[in-house]
């Protein structure tokens, strides 16, 4: 668009991997002729598929090599409503919210049929091509390939009204299938490949539908390790929203097309993709890999003594310049995740205003006004679900003003929201789907339903206690000066004592320094054009 501002932002942003040109391979022609010069040496291929995988598309393909045998490993399932009878304490009737499932890849399969494939393939002559999601089970067979794919890919998939891998539900409502995938399926499918990343012989990616991309696993080992140790960018995604804007659109150049973009997930490895350059083949893959085969490297000793292998800073914008406000909202509290949901710790968050509108107008709900009747802003809000009323809102959540530069804590518990007309650097923990919708103003969705509210985990969670005198003294203006001098100026602008993730601005004309302490460090640049970061 020709009023861009920032010419330069990169949508896709790439870590070359040098010294590995000859490991890699695009297209299924280029896959398959790599895979027939193997097969001069092996016989038992296995193809395991991280759940969201065209299986059919990998058959056909596969096929074309005309193995002696091709088998299926998902055969070897429990029936569908075994399936439903392990999975059910992790899908209650809830649209959203699930409770985290930690069983085991193999608890979904039934040892005696994994048992007669085994036979079946040690009987079988010539090669044997042994695919689908858990194939690995059955056995790692002579070469290991492993499948993979991102999430976003993967819930755009749902959309277009792909089933869950456990399920047959191609019409269920797109928070539905990524509920079970959030709460079964990634789980173990994330346990499974973390178990692989170590072995495989070959990371095929199959992000984009007909074109996947393969390299070997020693290059796929090398680019992690390399990524866990320098400065790197997850590939963005954008997504349209009811309350969006036209912020990001202006400033970063989107395309037209969507009404509105509303979220940006810029450093969300559990969401987020990562790109690695072969030479002239360019492989996009899960961020969560990296977190998986390289977590004490990415994260440091400190963290990940505490997360293991998670990443527990998500970095994303929210943007109502020119839109609505978000839902009144409040994120669960830590003891109240744990003992509800299966999760270890909650979204604790921020608000960094990024840029605002320049007519006074531009604000934040957060907190309670002073003295607010429980009983009463419950029975608003009941009224408010059921349509009898819209939620006086500014009764009882206090309005603050916000300006560019402002930053605001959200520790877990504050009733909040981003008002319109603001451009929002979220700075969050990392359980993103735990958002207790109190009240959205009276709007449906995108697909015209609804927007679910969850006020009877809400409520639970308020801090009533947590009003204007106390928001004003512990979640705004809270910037302190750590340095200052001609050429740097660092501040803290946030740590509540409730929360895990310290915030530093640095301000600098110069070269600056900035010291990792064993931990890990998220950066993004909110004043200027242009700067370059290294390790």
């Amino acid at each position: 668009m020709n009023n861009t501002k920032y010419r330069n932002y990169d949508l896709e942003p790439v870590v070359d991997i040098p010294g590995w040109d000859e490991h890699a391979f695009s297209g299924w022609e280029a896959i398959r002729e790599e895979l027939r010069q193997q097969m001069k040496q092996h016989r038992v291929f296995v193809f395991d598929c991280y759940p969201g995988t065209d299986k059919e598309e990998v058959a056909r393909e596969l096929a074309l090599l005309s193995p002696a045998r091709m088998l299926d490993c998902e055969t070897c399932l429990l029936p569908p409503e075994q399936l439903e009878q392990l999975l059910a304490p992790s899908l209650p009737p809830d649209p959203v919210f699930g409770v985290m499932f930690y069983g085991k890849l193999e608890h979904c399969f039934d040892p005696a049929s994994l048992d007669a494939l085994r036979e079946e393939i040690k009987r079988s002559d010539g090669p044997v091509f042994l695919y689908g999601t858990g194939a690995s089970l059955v056995t790692q067979g002579d070469l290991l390939v492993y499948l993979d794919l991102p999430r976003w890919e993967i819930q755009l998939r749902y959309r277009r009204g792909m089933t869950n891998w456990l399920a047959d539900n191609p019409d269920a409502p797109t928070l539905e299938k990524y509920k079970r995938g959030f709460f079964v399926e990634w789980r173990i499918a994330d346990r499974h490949k973390a178990e692989l990343l170590g072995s495989l012989d070959y990371l095929m990616e199959t992000t984009t539908p007909g074109q996947p991309n393969m390299v070997t696993g020693n290059a796929f080992r090398a680019a992690l390790q390399s990524a866990a140790s320098r400065a790197f960018r997850l590939k963005p995604y954008f997504d349209p929203g009811v309350w969006g804007g036209q912020w990001m659109r202006e400033n970063f150049g989107l395309p037209d097309g969507p009404p509105n973009y509303a979220w940006s997930f810029d450093g969300v490895p559990e969401e987020n993709s990562l790109q690695f350059r072969f030479g002239n083949v360019t492989m996009e893959v899960p961020a969560m890999d990296l977190v998986l085969f390289c977590p004490r490297a990415l994260l440091g000793e400190r963290v990940h003594a505490r997360f293991g292998a998670e990443f527990p800073i998500r970095f994303d914008l929210l943007d109502t310049m020119g839109g609505g406000n978000l839902s009144l909202q409040v994120h669960p509290l830590t003891g109240y995740i744990q003992q509800t949901f299966g999760m270890h710790y909650t979204q604790d968050e921020s608000y960094y205003i990024l840029d605002a509108a320049e007519d006074g107008e531009a604000f934040v709900y957060l907190g309670l006004k002073e003295q607010v009747d429980h009983e009463r802003m419950a029975s608003d809000l009941y009224r408010a679900q059921s349509g009898e009323a819209p939620f006086p809102a500014e009764e009882y959540v206090n309005k603050i003003p916000v300006k560019k530069h402002d930053h605001l804590l959200i520790p877990a518990g504050t009733i909040h929201c981003s008002g319109k007309d603001t451009m929002v650097l979220e700075i969050s923990a990392t359980p993103y789907i735990f958002t207790f919708k109190l009240w959205d103003w009276g709007r449906v969705g995108l697909d015209g339903l609804p927007r679910p509210t969850h006020l009877e985990h809400g409520l639970k969670n308020i801090q009533w206690d947590w009003d204007t005198a106390w928001v004003k003294g512990n979640l705004i203006h809270q910037e302190e000066v750590l340095e200052e001098s001609e050429h740097r100026k660092v501040e803290r602008t946030g740590l509540h004592s409730r929360q895990f993730i310290e915030t530093f601005r640095y301000t600098f004309s110069q070269e600056v320094e900035i010291a990792c302490k064993d931990s890990v460090q998220v950066l993004n640049l909110v004043e200027g054009g242009q700067i370059t970061i290294y390790s």
